[in-house]
């Protein structure tokens, strides 16, 4: 049977934030093969009035979540939370349910008493609010998500998307989450400036855009020192043209962005290959695995053999 994951809806929800659960888990996407996860879209009633003034009907209560692997706790109102709801959520995680929010509903979580003592992630504005009413939660409004194992906390909106794919990763691997990113065309993965401890192996978006060919060569030549001159000669511009049309399409400087991209394609390695760090380090153009070190901890926050020893896959699957 497919993971089960539960979404649940209260009012005043926002579509985007349930629209990612159900876009992530729910799509059917039979070119990547047998159904990834069972979702199911549930409500603390059955017709649950959503953000922009329409409704939902909804088939399933919160009854649902007694057989859920996963809770999806989308934006929900920071006061007046249903009590039902409150207790389900506890019950769902002291039975042993992974559970997850995405902006404003890490409040439900919270008001639970899941995430007691534990770090946890929520929009920018939110931040002070839910260390007022919850002091013993230690929030970081600086990071897109936190993973905290069996509960698992994002900042707000587009957030939502960083931690939906970070689970299909500790789920089913890099390399399905990449054809999932792919299949949704998502821009590329945005680190924030911040350190996360796992960073979602996404492929960049690019459409039609004239840089997209540029991009996919520099992804192909990870191991090579490649330079913004020899990037702009493949764009035909200059290279300040080129650093600019770059960072008005990825967010992050060319140099950046290869830095990125060689610790995503370092990590993927690490958790697929039995390769040694001074291997892994000359195929993603670091050179020495003292420079691989370096540079992974400073975009991950820990070493390649602390996160090779917790995200370490079967080579075969």
């Amino acid at each position: 049977m497919a993971h089960r994951v539960v979404t649940v809806l209260t009012d005043g929800a926002n579509p985007f934030e349930f629209s990612v659960a159900c876009e992530v888990f729910g799509l059917r996407r039979p070119e990547l093969g047998p159904p990834l996860y069972e979702h199911r879209l549930v409500g603390t009633g059955r017709r649950v009035r959503v953000n922009g003034g329409w409704h939902v009907e909804l088939d399933d209560g919160l009854e649902a979540l007694d057989d859920a692997d996963t809770v999806v706790m989308p934006s929900a109102p920071l006061d007046l939370l249903p009590p039902q709801l409150v207790e389900s959520l506890r019950a769902a995680h002291d039975r042993g349910a992974r559970m997850v929010s995405f902006c404003s509903g890490v409040f439900a979580l919270a008001a639970a008493g899941i995430l007691d003592g534990r770090p946890a992630a929520t929009h920018w504005m939110y931040v002070e609010e839910l260390r007022r009413r919850h002091p013993t939660i230690q929030v970081d409004g600086e990071v897109l998500y936190v993973d905290d194992g069996r509960v698992l906390t994002s900042a707000g909106t587009a957030a939502a998307l960083d931690l939906a794919l970070h689970i299909v990763r500790l789920d089913h691997g890099p390399q399905m989450a990449n054809q999932v990113a792919r299949r949704m065309v998502v821009p590329p993965h945005r680190d924030g400036g911040q350190a996360q401890f796992a960073i979602t192996p996404v492929a960049p978006a690019v459409g039609d855009d004239p840089l997209g060919p540029v991009l996919e060569w520099m992804v192909e030549h990870l191991d090579e020192q490649l330079t913004v001159a020899q990037m702009a000669r493949l764009a035909a511009m200059s290279p300040r043209s080129f650093a600019r049309r770059f960072k008005d399409l990825t967010g992050t400087s060319p140099v950046r962005w290869l830095q990125h991209q060689r610790i995503v394609r370092a990590q993927e390695l690490l958790e697929v290959s039995d390769l040694s760090i001074e291997q892994i380090a000359h195929l993603v153009g670091l050179g020495t695995a003292a420079n691989l070190r370096h540079h992974f901890r400073r975009v991950t926050a820990t070493t390649p053999v602390a996160y090779r020893r917790r995200f370490r896959r079967d080579p075969a699957a």
